[in-house]
């Protein structure tokens, strides 16, 4: 079978990323630009700050892969882009630059999910299909758990009604004095601590049959922990580092605890073996290992995507290839759908 060859870009987020994939699914150049550096002072995304940074990066950024690859324009068989869910701007950036390039090199032009294709990037560099299966998306946007009988046929199960994971980590490291981005430096702090030192509150872990989280109860919790009620303006500057790090420990175990807890629910309630888990907190090597202990005392097969492949990239449009074998190309005139979070069916 002869190979064909995809350029996929993202742009949903604060992450501008291409990546040239052929049509068995290796990647054979990818290149990521971050924005770290643009929203630390303000402890989060920007929305506006991320889109004229994509104006800036996505043109470097596309060449670089197109030159890594050794791939010409003139050998694409498609080009893909993410325009949904996203920030609406990072999504237009993205998309603008790929109708572009589809008009310029006369190439179709394929729209996808994001959220799916997280999923997607966990079977990347396997041979066997990770469908069907139960998705679990886990990044600082999203919590949200899926039926996958395919990769473009889901149903949705459940997800955050507040903040997602990642978003939460963000938010108790700004607590806790630790810099942009914080789950990383959450995460780091919290192996100094005692994870059984502070017992939070696991929103909903007890609701067995609803598949849903929240975060935000126990980012209060973290805040009351650090200030106390009484004394809103005292930080984390008035710990000591033990302290800091067992309220780190306690917190990121509280939310392994509930993202475990409701992947398995999950997981019964489907009658699913195998879960998927994609996102940026994936990453997290605490949640990898713990949720591996349990789906094999559960016997259920656990795929989850590789870390550089857990944070936004390129390398996921990959999931554009399923499209293109069923013909499914979308006009010039494809749109972002920046609130859409549940796949179409």
């Amino acid at each position: 079978m002869s190979t064909e060859y995809l350029l996929a870009i993202e742009s949903t987020c604060d992450e501008t990323a291409a990546a040239l994939i052929d049509s068995h699914g290796s990647v054979l150049a990818e290149c990521v630009a971050t924005q770290e550096f643009l929203h630390e002072k303000f402890s989060g995304v920007v929305p506006e700050i991320a889109a004229r940074a994509h104006l800036e990066r996505i043109l470097p950024v596309l060449d670089t892969a197109l030159k890594e690859s050794g791939i010409h324009p003139d050998a694409l068989n498609a080009i893909a882009v993410a325009t949904f869910p996203g920030l609406p701007g990072s999504l237009i950036v993205g998309l603008s630059a790929a109708k572009a390039l589809a008009l310029a090199w006369n190439k179709p032009i394929v729209g996808i999910n994001h959220i799916q294709a997280h999923i997607y990037a966990c079977g990347l560099g396997l041979t066997e299909s990770i469908y069907p299966c139960v998705g679990f998306i886990v990044s600082g946007g999203h919590t949200s758990l899926y039926r996958c009988q395919e990769p473009l046929g889901w149903d949705y199960l459940g997800g955050t009604i507040d903040d997602a994971a990642g978003e939460a980590f963000d938010k108790v490291a700004v607590m806790l004095g630790l810099p942009f981005p914080g789950g990383p430096a959450l995460s780091k702090l919290a192996a100094k601590g005692d994870r059984q030192a502070i017992r939070f509150p696991r929103p909903l872990l007890e609701d067995k049959e609803r598949l849903d989280f929240s975060f935000s109860g126990l980012k209060t919790a973290v805040r009351y922990r650090i200030a106390g009620p009484s004394d809103p303006s005292q930080g984390a500057a008035s710990l000591d580092e033990q302290e800091r790090a067992n309220i780190a420990a306690g917190f990121e175990q509280a939310v392994i605890d509930c993202l475990i807890a409701k992947a398995m629910a999950a997981v019964k309630k489907t009658r699913a073996k195998r879960l998927c888990v994609g996102g940026g907190v994936a990453a997290n090597t605490s949640f990898r290992e713990q949720l591996t202990l349990v789906c094999q005392a559960r016997n259920v097969e656990l795929v989850i995507a590789k870390p550089q492949w857990c944070t936004d990239n390129a390398a996921m449009g990959a999931l554009a290839w399923e499209k293109i074998r069923r013909g499914q190309f979308d006009p010039l005139d494809l749109d972002v759908q920046p609130g859409l979070v549940r796949p179409k069916r």
